[in-house]
């Protein structure tokens, strides 16, 4: 019985990076452990280690392959060469560098056996799926739904308010802001599109959280409307379907944390996916690109 269990999502997320063999080096003067997010490929396991040929971690460490150890090694049977996963890093700060590192809050992304059968199904959003009706609670204290929007295009992503990793949830909304921004200077095409941040943590982004975290990123703050971009969640009930067809893994973290995949989605005019973005890597000018091609 797994004290904490694993869950799979089923997408890939390659992002290049050199590899080196020897983790960082440590000195003398320890402090209390700091929290980082890691990508990576699994390239071995034993009793209460995982081998893990990381991606870069931002203010961590430059992609490398290392050991790390289990802060739960219970895990361990769930892991396979060759899974991809993301995880939580905890670390002493060490003087300058960092120590005592360790795994924890795993998920597997992407399994290399096909025997192992997960918990949870998740839905690899492709170009020309129909996307369900989902009801969310928006910032106005008002239930919308997907299927009101058909006739616009609609981008949108998956955050929580409380994100503090900068390349996550932060940079999605800033990103959002800067396509909303553009998207209002040309009034036709405005028209045409629509904006929606979902909350996967609805308990606490309530329609008042999500009014003050929207009305901050938009600019204008308590004058906001909330006419083009809504900020919304759907209720405990539905969403764990939603998270599951967009492809959002979210396992509890420290401090009321959450670690999380990320997943944005254009849809087109009918309801049906142009394109789904399963990382942070992209632009606002691509996805303008694009929303500029389905609207002509």
């Amino acid at each position: 019985m797994f004290r904490k269990p694993l869950f799979l999502l089923a997408f890939l997320i390659f992002l290049p990076g050199c590899r080196q063999s020897a983790p960082p080096t440590v000195s003398k003067q320890a402090s209390a452990a700091q929290t980082f997010t890691i990508r990576g490929r699994v390239v071995s396991t034993d009793a209460t280690h995982v081998t893990l040929d990381g991606e870069d971690v931002p203010g961590f460490m430059e992609a490398m392959t290392m050991d790390y150890k289990l802060a739960d090694p219970s895990v361990v049977s769930e892991l396979h060469p060759g899974d991809r996963i993301t995880a939580k890093v905890l670390a002493n700060k060490v003087g300058d560098n960092y120590g005592d590192v360790r795994l924890d809050d795993i998920v597997v992304i992407a399994q290399a056996r096909p025997d192992y059968k997960p918990p949870v199904s998740y839905h690899v959003p492709t170009a020309g799926d129909v996307v369900p009706d989902f009801k969310l609670l928006n910032q106005s204290d008002r239930t919308i739904h997907l299927n009101q929007f058909k006739g616009k295009i609609v981008l949108m992503t998956f955050i929580y308010t409380r994100c503090q990793l900068a390349d996550f949830c932060p940079r999605m909304s800033r990103n959002f802001a800067d396509i909303d921004k553009a998207l209002a200077a040309d009034p036709a095409l405005y028209k045409q599109t629509h904006l929606i941040s979902v909350s996967f943590d609805p308990t606490y982004d309530t329609p008042k959280v999500l009014r003050s975290y929207g009305g901050a990123y938009t600019g204008n703050y308590t004058n906001e409307r909330f006419l083009h971009w809504d900020f919304a969640a759907p209720t405990e009930k539905e969403l764990p379907a939603m998270t599951q067809f967009f492809n959002v893994g979210v396992t509890p973290g420290d401090s009321k944390s959450l670690t999380h995949s990320l997943s944005t989605v254009l849809i087109d005019k009918d309801g049906k996916i142009i394109d789904w973005y399963p990382t942070s890597e992209w632009k606002p000018e691509e996805i303008l690109a694009a929303i500029k091609k389905s609207a002509a």
